[in-house]
């Protein structure tokens, strides 16, 4: 008995029989349908637990294709095939006129015809076919990160290897070469702007500062010319100065100890003695303080900080310094210097960057009045510096003579928020000037390099960018010393010292304020230390008011926290000194002259 007859007769319909059955008999007339199978949908209500499941309260839509990104995308195979648009020959027509079939036990797959075996589904076409897809979206979507330089398109391969430059010359590099055009380049042009003039004045007759020129005033530098073919492009970046790496490009030509000699204007290294004997009488020397790289000694109103160099033995755990690293140092304080001459400045200037009173080079052992006063401040303080008996007599030494500029911010005591609020002002101020005057950054400016004191004055004078500005102090005397890690541009050379040699400064402790500071800037110059990054001078101001916030103890009350925690806030969105001294947080702070 067919389906019809047993619909007349009031039996029951069982369809999947029924379309077995049409199928096994042939016809000429009727149109040929192909089944496509997608999965069976639950009639049953979800439970609870179903129905809190993110996923299960979105609606399908079974016949819209999927253009979602490679890297999120399923294996097509994976896919429900109904998302193909295709449409299956479900017999919901049917199920309007005919009796309910009852559900089967099993909750899977319809109830197999008695008599027939269910033939195995297959999909291989299917398979092959998405997989074929996806194969060919993969090869175009997603060229290899692992090999810069190589990048497929299409049967056009690039593989010439990308020098060792700065990251923007590499850019551009590429993109040259990858157009195959090799005509000037104005972007190029615009980013160079520091000529690549040699530094032979400092060297010969001392650091000249008239010859010191702004960054504002630099003009751009003609890179390539028009008629050089994509041969000459490596050599021509030979030749660049985007971030000279000071007095390296001179080696060739003046041996760095030498040059320094030239800076201090001396013809060969002096004694110790000789020189401490100027400032002060030797049994009144004192040691005052150390660093990884050196000792520091009070002799009458200066500070000499003593720092061995060219050495082949480790000193502190620590290789010595080389005279080229002493030497951009050197000049380095002594263009900061230049900023303390009101008189001369009219652009830029301020006082709160340690003056640098003489500069010297040293050679022979410790005199016996230094060997006191370093054993005397051991027994009092624990030095975990080397004793200076082990250096031998041939040692060299760079000596500092700086300005006293008092304790630093560790050791000394606020007394109330306003000598907090003095310190910031002051510090924004002059990393502000020096911004504007050389593109500055100090990048150490933890609370062992900021000398305080006080001396009665009421307020400190700064120009910036040909503006004078004065602010209270309070009584507060503000220095900033330490340059070792600082960038600037001189107008001639770009100093800097590159920490990307030194992973180790990155390694600090997860937590702390100095260790997190150094890979924030890390972030910031993704590396390329020779660049103009003023937002890190911002970071150390963070820096700063986190260490007035939670280390320093002083006469405050909640509202001044609130104010500070704000100001921290807002510096977060500064990119330089400059931007943050106009912070409403110093407003109160300023005085009209």
């Amino acid at each position: 008995m067919d389906g019809k007859a047993k619909a007349r007769s009031g039996g029951e319909v069982d369809l999947w029989s029924d379309i077995i059955g049409a199928s096994d008999q042939p016809s000429t007339n009727a149109p040929l349908i192909q089944p496509v199978y997608q999965r069976r949908r639950r009639t049953s209500h979800p439970t609870p637990s179903d129905s809190d499941h993110p996923l299960l309260l979105q609606p399908t839509n079974s016949n819209r294709l999927s253009f979602a990104a490679a890297n999120n995308k399923r294996i097509s195979w994976n896919r429900s095939l109904s998302i193909r648009g295709r449409i299956s020959i479900a017999v919901a027509p049917c199920l309007a006129n005919q009796p309910q079939q009852k559900q089967p036990r099993r909750r899977g797959k319809p109830p197999v015809p008695k008599g027939k075996a269910a033939e195995q589904s297959s999909f291989d076409k299917e398979r092959a076919y998405f997989q074929e897809v996806d194969a060919f979206e993969l090869l175009e979507e997603s060229p290899s990160p692992k090999h810069f330089g190589t990048w497929a398109t299409g049967n056009q391969t690039v593989t010439d290897p990308i020098p060792h430059v700065s990251s923007r010359l590499e850019k551009w590099l590429f993109s040259k070469k990858i157009n195959f055009s090799c005509g000037p380049s104005t972007t190029l042009s615009k980013i160079l702007e520091t000529p690549a003039a040699p530094m032979d004045p400092i060297y010969n007759s001392g650091l000249d500062l008239s010859s010191v020129k702004t960054p504002e005033k630099f003009s751009p530098v003609s890179v390539i010319d028009a008629d050089q073919g994509c041969e000459d492009i490596d050599a021509a970046i030979r030749k660049l100065s985007l971030a000279s790496k000071s007095t390296s490009s001179h080696l060739d030509r003046i041996d760095p100890f030498t040059a320094l000699l030239g800076i201090c204007e001396q013809p060969e290294p002096m004694k110790f003695l000789d020189l401490f004997s100027k400032y002060c009488a030797p049994e009144s020397i004192a040691k005052i303080g150390e660093g990884t790289y050196g000792e520091a000694f009070r002799a009458g109103n200066t500070v000499c900080k003593i720092v061995p160099f060219d050495g082949d033995f480790p000193v502190n755990g620590e290789l010595q310094k080389k005279s080229e690293e002493l030497l951009e140092e050197a000049v380095l304080s002594q263009v900061l210097n230049s900023l303390r001459e009101f008189e001369k400045n009219d652009s830029n200037a301020c006082t709160t960057f340690i003056e640098t009173i003489d500069l010297k080079v040293c050679q022979g052992s410790y005199d016996a009045a230094l060997i006191r006063a370093w054993e005397k401040w051991d027994e009092k303080n624990g030095s975990e510096n080397d004793h200076p008996k082990e250096f031998p007599e041939k040692q060299r030494y760079l000596v500092f003579v700086l300005q006293h500029g008092g304790k630093d911010l560790e050791s000394f005591v606020l007394e109330n928020f306003d000598e907090a609020r003095s310190l910031l002002v002051q510090v924004t101020a002059a990393l502000a000037v020096a911004e504007a005057a050389y593109e500055f950054e100090h990048r150490d400016l933890h609370w062992g390099n900021l000398l305080l004191s006080r001396n009665g004055s009421v307020t400190v004078k700064f120009v910036l960018e040909g503006k004078q500005i004065s602010f209270r102090t309070y009584g507060l005397s503000v220095s900033i010393i330490d340059f070792t890690l600082s960038r600037i541009n001189t107008g001639e050379n770009i100093l800097f010292l590159d920490l990307s040699q030194d992973p180790y400064l990155f390694k600090g402790p997860k937590g702390d304020k100095q260790s997190e500071t150094y890979r924030k800037m890390k972030e910031v110059t993704e590396d390329h230390w020779e660049g103009s990054f003023p937002r890190t001078n911002v970071l150390w101001l963070v820096y700063l008011v986190d260490i007035l916030l939670l280390k320093k103890t002083y006469v405050r009350c909640s509202k001044n926290e609130r104010d500070m925690r704000s100001l921290k806030k807002r510096l977060d969105k500064y990119d330089s000194a400059k931007e943050a001294i106009l912070d409403p947080f110093f407003e109160d702070l300023f005085v009209n002259n």
